[in-house]
């Protein structure tokens, strides 16, 4: 077992073994004062792992819930936001009681934010499914909800009460999704550490992944506590994100998130070698490094609809952008740029 400590505005830990699924009801039991456990998950996780948390729960003491939402970025809708607070409002779920986000990324912001507004707020606990959760979206408090213009633009800052990742559940986890979390992983590499770069760069990590989520979790949980409302250095966690985010927006969010990601973190390497900020061999490791992990390395669209979906991005702020440049695997730099200077980066 690791247990990695986050010292936020809500202090938790972050438990990572594998076989802790099994066990969630009774390690949750001396965290909570709840009678009710109500567990959010997506259509294809639940038959997967659903059954195994119940009876956890159930052997813990809990009256248990379940509540199934679709699956993908759908799920992100205030409709289905406002479905899942309906659904509490109906079962008289009270504020004492708690949500167990069992599923990847969505589920985690979906509920996260529900239980950071339902009631003025009730206990959450983050339970990842997918390589990529468990590395990143279920570690910092981010919750957030889309609108149709952009992702994540309705949410709030809110931390769960623990995090279990289970690295058991990864062997039910699709290629494609597996892939997308390897995305993820790279990226914590090229942004602050450069021997677990090199580490991710020789050798495949798949198969031995409990250090390789506790070192990510590790970088995360720093950055947070340095800076939990992402005012400053938490911005370090865009890195590929700006025209990752883009591109995710360009394909109607048809495109997975780590393959976006992938795909700004070899664009801005690009462009940070062409402008002498990091060397061509740094940005030619990284880019075979995604390929190495069967990610994408090239932007599938155009100047023009990239700068145009860039301009929604939320992190933009008194006009300007701020832009996360790597300068060598291991150390990035943040760049404010006027919006309109972004355009001479895509």
């Amino acid at each position: 077992m690791t247990r990695v400590h986050v010292a936020a505005s809500g202090c938790y830990d972050i438990i990572i073994e594998r076989g802790i699924l099994s066990r969630v009801g009774a390690e949750s039991a001396g965290l909570l004062r709840s009678e009710k456990a109500v567990i959010v998950s997506g259509e294809r996780v639940f038959p997967l792992w659903g059954e195994t948390l119940r009876a956890s729960l159930e052997s813990a003491g809990f009256e248990v819930l379940c509540y199934i939402h679709e699956t993908g970025e759908t799920a992100k809708s205030l409709e289905s936001y406002g479905a899942l607070l309906n659904f509490l409002s109906e079962k008289q779920v009270h504020r004492t009681d708690c949500l167990f986000a069992l599923g990847g990324g969505v589920t985690g912001d979906l509920t996260g934010f529900a239980a950071a507004t339902y009631q003025r707020g009730m206990p959450f606990i983050q339970i990842p499914t997918t390589l990529l959760a468990m590395v990143d979206s279920s570690v910092g408090g981010k919750t957030a909800v889309n609108l149709p213009s952009a992702k994540n633009q309705v949410g709030c800052f809110y931390q769960p009460r623990a995090v279990f990742c289970d690295p058991e559940v990864l062997k039910t986890l699709p290629q494609e999704e597996y892939r997308c979390g390897c995305a993820e992983v790279i990226k914590y590499g090229v942004l602050g550490d450069g021997d677990f770069f090199s580490m991710l760069s020789e050798r495949d990590f798949r198969g031995d992944e409990e250090p390789v989520i506790a070192r990510c979790v590790e970088m995360k949980r720093d950055i947070v506590e340095a800076d939990e409302f992402d005012l400053g250095q938490r911005r370090l966690l865009n890195l590929g994100h700006t025209l990752g985010h883009a591109a995710e927006k360009c394909s109607g969010f048809a495109l997975p998130h780590g393959d976006a990601v992938a795909m700004g973190l070899a664009a801005v390497m690009r462009q940070a070698a062409a402008r002498g900020i990091c060397s061509s061999a740094d940005c030619e490791r990284v880019i075979e490094t995604l390929k190495k992990y069967g990610l994408p390395t090239e932007l599938a669209f155009g100047k023009k609809e990239l700068f145009e979906a860039c301009r929604a991005d939320k992190k933009i702020a008194n006009g300007k952008m701020h832009l996360i440049v790597p300068e060598k695997p291991g150390a990035c730099r943040i760049i404010a740029m006027d919006t309109e200077e972004l355009r001479s980066w895509i």
